[in-house]
Order: structure tokens, then C-alpha cells, then sequence
């Protein structure tokens, strides 16, 4: 009688034991889908009030920064046209991530499982694609692969990510419209005024170098007077395709009006953005246009880098000025200061 007694006391507390452990795990998950649901509560909020692509894919890769610890977010829409790339790494080492995520893109690699793997950086991607959109959001992480868990987490968050890249698709396409210059299919004035003070701040948070490049054509006038205004718009868009090409996905390049264009370097000093700027005039005069037998179309060039503190109309005044000096030193050359 005493044995059973035991018996039945061990089962009850054995049952009591495992019941016990069955409301642990399960407090355990509900805690787990709470902290889950204040995490996407804090997702939505950081992105409720954002409108652009880039911003979006920043706005991102900030919230994800401590629960998932990465390198790069970058976004490709190939079929609108649409790239942007995000790293908070610094000079070179931000340099090779960005080239890294460029030649995946560019090169359409194929992933054979979760992630690729190349010199110790690991890529992974997951493809959008819905009626108006089909694009990939690209992760970099460099020295080990994401966990189970962390990719769990960024799993979740893609349907709220999704939903707010068509929203900005939807925003840049009526921007586009409106700020597009209508001759070259550059940026406008208005984009310059929308973007540059988010790159000064970024920059300034990173603490990476923002280089200015001021360009206004050479003999631009005589080309106009000499051959019609019909020559010189084709002069704008062949100027403007030069540009165009050598140029980053993550610069800003604005046709400012008239001949006068203005680029805007990220992460880019005045040695390597001069290597840069001899090259565009070196393409330019590669065009070969002539207005006479003695007027040959160039392209000047005045640069400089963000100063500490420096304001946006001093750092512009201050670049235009370089600008002159290198009209007035003979034209088709880069200044520097």
C-alpha cells in the first residue's frame, strides 16, 4: 500500500513537473513573439515616415544594425531602373563591400543555397517580386554566416520592407517625373536640394570624406552661335551620357542649368575624386566636337571636400570659386582645393 501511494505520488509530481515546464515553453515563445512584435512596431515606425528608396534601404539597415549585425543592405530593381546601396563601413573597407555587391548584382550570380561565400564576406538575397515589381534586397556580412534566429528576423521583416519599397517606387516615380531634367534625363536643381543635405549629414554621422564637383562646358556658347541651338542640345546629352557613365549608383550627379553641371562624390576625397574629374575631361575632349576649325568643346572643373561645419552655400560658394580658377588657367582642366 505504502509503495503505491509513493508510485502515485511520484506521478503527480511528475505530471505537475512536466506541465510546469509546458507553460515555461510556452511563456517562452509568447515572450519571444512579444519582443518579436515590439521589434516590427518599431520597424513601422521608422519607416512610416520615410518616401525614398535610399532612405527606405537606410532607414533599414538601422534598425536591423543590432539584432543583425551586417556590413551592406543594398536593393536592385531591374526592372525600374532602381539601385541603392547602403554601408556603414569606412573608406577602402567600404569600397570593397560596395564593389562586392555591385559584381553580384551586375553579374546576376546565382546562390546555390542561402549565401555565397568570397574572401570571408557572405551574401545573401531574397528576391521581391509581386505584379508591379521584381527586385532583390542584397545582405553582406563579413567574417561568419547569419544565424538561423537572424535570418528568422529578417525573414519577418521583408513583408513590412516589400510593402514599403512599392510604396517608394511609387513616390520616386512622380518624383522622377517632376525632377528630371527633361533634355538629358539628369537629376534637376530640386533633386540636388532634396539630397544633398541628407549626404552632408550621413557623411558627417560617418565621419566619410563628400567631395563637390563643379563642371561647366568650354566654348559651350560658340557651339550654340556656330552650329544652332539643335547641336548644342546634342552636345547636352552627349556631355550628359559621359557623365552619366562614369559615375556611381551612390553619387548625385544634377545638370544645374544650362552647360553647368554639378556632381557630389559619397565617401570620396579630393585625391580620389580628382582621378575621377581628369577623366571627365579627358572624355569630353574625346567627344570631338568643334564649333570652327579653332574652337574645340572642353570642360572645366573645380573641386572640393566638405569642410567641418562647413555650410552647404559656403561649401557651394567655395567650389564655384575653384571653379573660376580653373576657367581662368586655360580651360579643360581640374582644380583642386
Amino acid at each position: 500500500m505504502t509503495i503505491t501511494t509513493n508510485e502515485n505520488q511520484f506521478s503527480s509530481s511528475h505530471q505537475k513537473q512536466v506541465e510546469f515546464e509546458k507553460v515555461m515553453v510556452e511563456l517562452d515563445y509568447l515572450k519571444k513573439q512579444s519582443e518579436r512584435l515590439d521589434l516590427i512596431n518599431k520597424l513601422h515606425g521608422r519607416m512610416a515616415g520615410v518616401l525614398s528608396l535610399s532612405g527606405m534601404i537606410e532607414a533599414y539597415s538601422v534598425w536591423l544594425m543590432p539584432l543583425v549585425g551586417h556590413e551592406l543592405i543594398g536593393y536592385n530593381n531591374r526592372n525600374r531602373n532602381k539601385r541603392h546601396l547602403f554601408c556603414s563601413g569606412h573608406g577602402p573597407y567600404r569600397r570593397k563591400a560596395i564593389a562586392f555587391a555591385e559584381q553580384l548584382i551586375t553579374e546576376k550570380t546565382s546562390f546555390d543555397g542561402p549565401f555565397i561565400e568570397k574572401d570571408g564576406r557572405f551574401a545573401y538575397k531574397w528576391i521581391f517580386e509581386t505584379v508591379d515589381d521584381a527586385g532583390i534586397l542584397l545582405i553582406l556580412k563579413e567574417g561568419y554566416a547569419l544565424s538561423g534566429e537572424e535570418l528568422d528576423l529578417v525573414n519577418h521583416s521583408l513583408e513590412i520592407l516589400a510593402e514599403c519599397l512599392r510604396r517608394g517606387l511609387e513616390y520616386e516615380d512622380l518624383f522622377e517625373r517632376a525632377s528630371n531634367d527633361s533634355l538629358t534625363g539628369l537629376s534637376n536643381r530640386r533633386v540636388f536640394n532634396d539630397r544633398i543635405h541628407s549626404m552632408m549629414d550621413s557623411a558627417r554621422r560617418y565621419n566619410n570624406p563628400l567631395s563637390m564637383v563643379s563642371m561647366d562646358l568650354d566654348r559651350f556658347k560658340e557651339i550654340n552661335d556656330n552650329l544652332g541651338h539643335q547641336k548644342g542640345d546634342e552636345v547636352l546629352r552627349a556631355v550628359a551620357d559621359v557623365l552619366k557613365n562614369a559615375v556611381r549608383s551612390t553619387d548625385l550627379l544634377v545638370r544645374m542649368g544650362g552647360d553647368e553641371f554639378l556632381l557630389v562624390l559619397d565617401n570620396t576625397d579630393l585625391q580620389q575624386g580628382r582621378i575621377l574629374a581628369e577623366r571627365l575631361c579627358v572624355a569630353v575632349g574625346e567627344l570631338d566636337i568643334w564649333a570652327d576649325a579653332k574652337t574645340k568643346l572642353g570642360i572645366s572643373i573645380g573641386m572640393s571636400e566638405l569642410r567641418k561645419g562647413e555650410s552647404l552655400k559656403h561649401w557651394m560658394e567655395r567650389t564655384d570659386d575653384i571653379l573660376y580658377h580653373a576657367k581662368a588657367d586655360g580651360r579643360s582642366r581640374v582644380a583642386v582645393e
